[in-house]
């Protein structure tokens, strides 16, 4: 005979090799469809058939092993397995009777997970099920069978048989699950099982009532991995783009330059370098620079007198000296002959100034051409090669 501690140790070793798979299992790559999958639930708990015997006195362990699949998050089915040991008893005017018996009940259950239902309840790791199926009761070595029989009359006793007994089982219950990780769930179930009057001595012929309250775990397997999505390939093109930008440019630009000296002489002086301020020397420097900066210059020297001192005469001679000497200080100073292209001395006929004391002068004028580097932003374009991806 299978005894009791015999099956506890077989069903912690199964137990055992399980966790041991999910743990090693849990480690991999979480690529995985959560439904559909399968699995294995082990329970163990109390059970007791109603009768009118004592209840107290008929309560025994019990366990259970299922074999089923979750094809959606709200349906599913299983294969159930439950048995163990089993009490039975008898309670007439002549007198009160137990009696022990083994018992296997197989069951093929569906079941409905009433959060599956709601959307908002999808991703919890709560299940609340409603179980429901059918399946066969089969009981053997009755203990008590023929003791019973020699003392009450086979007619009363219901209950006490020999052999093997079969029958049908309709079962209706709920349970509730917690998922810890997608491969261990633990899980509290509770279910009535209707059986045909075998188990107890009522003078009936009303079905059994087998209540049975299980705790379990379960271990799920079978997932299949997502589908790899692929990116769509690329497909790349090439176009030619025009890229307009601004560069500096340097542009000749000629500009007319203009410039003048005045050379004031004292009373009765005619001498270049005589001059009132001393500015010979930087006069002609000046001239030098002009010229090296311009392009076809000219230069007109011109010669004065003032009116309220000498008389016409002798003004007229000091303007022609002043002049004379004036074109001579300038070739002198390196300033060619053709350039210089009008002279001319006046005396005191004209005045070119109000102040009387500047009209002893010489008006050297110089005109020519700048050439001039103007910066200017030019728009232009050029062209690249660039590939983009059109897919």
């Amino acid at each position: 005979m299978f005894s009791k501690k015999k099956f506890l140790a077989v069903m912690l070793s199964v137990t055992a090799v399980f966790s041991a798979q999910a743990v090693t299992t849990e480690g991999q790559a979480m690529d995985y469809k959560p439904f559909p999958h399968m699995f294995v639930n082990l329970q163990g708990g109390m059970q007791t058939t109603l009768t009118n015997y004592s209840q107290a006195d008929l309560i025994t362990g019990t366990a259970s092993v299922s074999f089923g699949a979750m094809f959606t998050r709200a349906i599913g089915a299983r294969l159930h397995v439950n048995g163990a040991w089993n009490k039975g008893g008898v309670s007439t005017s002549e007198r009160d009777f137990r009696y022990d018996y083994n018992y296997i009940t197989t069951n093929a259950d569906l079941m409905l997970n009433i959060l599956g239902f709601i959307p908002s309840m999808k991703q919890s790791p709560w299940g609340v099920f409603v179980i429901g199926g059918v399946g066969l009761n089969t009981a053997w070595n009755n203990d008590d069978a023929s003791s019973v029989n020699a003392a009450a009359g086979r007619q009363l006793l219901t209950g006490a048989w020999d052999g093997t007994r079969l029958s049908h089982n309709l079962r209706v219950g709920c349970m509730a699950e917690y998922s810890i990780n997608r491969l261990i769930s633990i899980n509290a179930e509770v279910d009535a099982n209707s059986l045909s009057d075998r188990f107890n001595s009522k003078l009936s012929d009303c079905d059994d009532w087998q209540i049975t309250a299980q705790v379990g775990v379960a271990f799920k397997f079978g997932y299949k991995k997502k589908p790899v999505v692929l990116p769509p390939p690329e497909i790349w093109e090439t176009r030619t783009d025009t890229i307009w930008y601004e560069e500096p440019e340097l542009r000749d630009r000629y500009e007319n330059g203009v410039a003048e000296w005045n050379v004031f002489y004292r009373i009765r002086e005619s001498e270049f370098e005589h001059q009132i301020d001393n500015s010979a020397e930087a006069q002609l420097k000046a001239i030098g620079t002009f010229l090296k900066d311009h392009t076809e210059c000219k230069i007109s020297v011109k010669s004065y007198a003032d009116k309220q001192t000498g008389t016409p005469k002798l003004n007229l001679k000091y303007s022609k000296e002043r002049n004379e000497n004036a074109i001579e200080a300038l070739k002198k100073a390196g300033v060619k002959p053709d350039v210089i292209v009008e002279t001319g001395y006046y005396g005191d006929t004209v005045q070119p100034f109000a102040d009387n004391d500047k009209n002893r002068v010489t008006i050297i004028r110089a005109t020519g051409l700048r050439d001039v580097k103007d910066t200017v932003m030019v728009k232009k374009f050029r062209t690249e090669e660039v590939r983009y991806r059109v897919q």
